[in-house]
């Protein structure tokens, strides 16, 4: 079948190291650390109290204060990264064909804060059931996709992927396909959340997934490091603009990079851990380097799911060794979420971003935070620690994983005609 060609010709970012794609990129290069103490609530008896926080944000930039009371967080993220996207690919929408332009968005959670604030706000009621109108609304995870179409008016394709950590990509992915199927020329894609709240740091500390590194939380995200123990909570959204390349170059958009695989697997494991050998991972990643006619050794760089655990940072290490041999020696990898923390299901949003930025400037961001070698991993290996690397970068892969065992790789190559 002759699939269509696939380019990226916006991008938007809300970032706990920057709120324009600007300078989310020069915190990326500059090795900034986003973690801070929690603003949002008093986390003091919480075994975490520090987090990504975005900061700054003012969603009355993008929204009317009317409406924006009718949205959570994660939803102010989403249509404040659109409106970037919409405006840095200068889509003029009179003069689209309104039929072939979707929105495929992902988030792992929703609307946690709303969600949280009317269970309390009813538990200390006298039962009787007052809800917000709003609440459903505020909460469902689908309903970020739903404020895109609506306020630009685009009727293609329109859904959200819930796959808790590669929510983002997941819509990425399939955004890709139905573009290159001839489905629609243009899908705004990416992923947004915002779950820094009492329910969201209590939670994954019950998991005991979180760093409790609160004497020094900007050193506390330390992806292959020694000492890590766990994941930096962040939040914020990341949104791309993916367009048939036919109907890109016809308008005269600025194209900023390509994007020609990807790969979708199953650890078919555990809830919350990964397999111990890698496999999802290794899985993933062929399946990637097989859609888009590639071998091994054309990879230059890898943004790695790398979160920063114990057990999650080795098993991405396994696989990325067994299928790339000796080449693994050769390529760049770094974890962008030793800046950023944890975006959850928009992390492989930002980090989208991120590797297409990579291609933009030949330029690989740090995994900052490095301190002690872990001897679990081969000192062969290129983490890019604490400072950008200059270098060729044609093709850059992309990992995120999820609880449930969801796996997904995007491959993006430096465009050319």
């Amino acid at each position: 079948m002759n699939l269509k060609r696939v380019v990226i010709t916006g991008m938007g970012a809300i970032t706990p190291i920057g709120n324009t794609v600007q300078d989310y990129w020069n915190g990326l290069v500059n090795g900034v650390s986003g973690a801070r103490p929690i603003t949002r609530f008093d986390a003091s008896k919480f075994k975490t109290q520090f987090a990504c926080e975005v900061k700054d944000f003012d969603v009355l930039q993008y929204l009317e204060r009317k409406e924006a009371r009718k949205m959570d967080l994660f939803s102010h993220f989403a249509l404040a990264v659109a409106e970037q996207a919409v405006q840095d690919a200068q889509l003029k929408v009179d003069q689209l064909n309104e039929r072939r332009v979707g929105v495929i968005w992902g988030s792992g959670i929703g609307g946690l804060r709303s969600l949280q604030m009317e269970v309390i706000d009813f538990a200390r009621g006298d039962g009787t059931p007052r809800f917000n109108p709003f609440f459903i609304p505020k909460m469902i995870a689908d309903i970020a996709a739903g404020h895109i179409s609506i306020k630009y008016g685009f009727k293609g394709p329109n859904y959200c992927t819930v796959s808790a950590c590669a929510s983002a990509t997941n819509a990425i992915v399939d955004s890709f396909n139905l573009i290159r199927l001839g489905k629609a020329d243009i899908i705004l894609s990416g992923g947004s959340e915002a779950t820094v709240t009492e329910a969201g740091i209590g939670g994954f500390n019950a998991l005991r997934a979180l760093s409790e590194r609160n004497d020094t939380p900007e050193t506390a995200s330390r992806p292959f490091d020694k000492d890590r123990d766990g994941f930096v909570l962040g939040e914020g959204g990341g949104a791309i603009v993916l367009e048939e390349l036919e109907h890109a170059l016809a308008r005269g958009a600025t194209i900023y990079a390509e994007l020609i695989g990807s790969g979708l697997s199953a650890d078919a494991y555990h809830m919350t851990a990964p397999h111990p050998e890698g496999l999802g991972a290794q899985y993933v990643m062929e399946e990637a380097l097989a859609d888009a006619h590639l071998q091994a050794n054309d990879i230059d760089y890898i943004n790695v799911h790398g979160t920063s655990t114990p057990i999650g940072d080795p098993q991405e290490v396994k696989a990325i060794e067994r299928v790339f041999g000796e080449h693994a020696y050769s390529l760049n990898i770094s974890s962008t979420k030793s800046m950023t923390g944890h975006l959850l299901g928009a992390a492989g949003a930002i980090e989208a971003v991120a590797s297409i930025l990579s291609l933009v400037h030949q330029k690989v961001p740090p995994t900052i935070n490095h301190f002690t070698d872990d001897e679990v991993f081969d000192p062969r290996l290129n983490f890019t620690f604490n400072e950008a690397q200059t270098r060729k970068i044609n093709y850059a892969l992309s990992n995120t994983f999820g609880f449930g065992g969801h796996n997904c790789s995007v491959i993006f190559k430096k465009f050319e005609k």
